[in-house]
């Protein structure tokens, strides 16, 4: 009887630790691992969980203006990357690099932003803090 129990208790207890680990997702099945680098003037910033969402506006060659949007992590993983609530507003000019999408939509996970006066936010080589240098 005793050993039922056990088992019964430790297949419930794998059970609920598996279920958060099932809920994560990736990002590999939306972004491919190609930078796409654009230029746009900021729309919106939206600094909030689960992921930070830059939306900006892009002229193109025929001078349609589409909309990008570009996500990355949660704000306490972006503020380690330099960016903050207030890092944009309507209208700033951006240089904006991310990883494009896998349907080459305007859309892509955000690696490095740049505004007109040459402030850095993100890395496009992965270092971390404003301008990316490592810290």
């Amino acid at each position: 009887m005793k050993t039922g129990l056990v088992i019964v208790f430790a297949m419930t207890v794998a059970l609920v630790l598996s279920v958060p680990l099932a809920a994560h997702h990736t990002a590999s099945t939306l972004y491919t691992e190609k930078l796409v680098t654009v230029k746009g003037v900021v729309k919106s910033w939206l600094w909030s969980n689960p992921h930070c969402l830059l939306m900006f506006d892009v002229k193109g060659d025929d001078g349609q203006v589409v909309l990008w949007r570009a996500e990355t992590q949660a704000p306490n993983t972006a503020y380690t990357e330099g960016y903050r609530a207030n890092s944009f507003k309507p209208g700033d000019e951006v240089t904006v690099t991310m990883r494009g999408s896998v349907n080459g939509g305007p859309f892509g996970l955000l690696a490095q932003v740049v505004l007109a006066d040459g402030t850095k936010f993100g890395s496009v080589e992965g270092g971390r803090g404003r301008g990316g240098d490592a810290q």
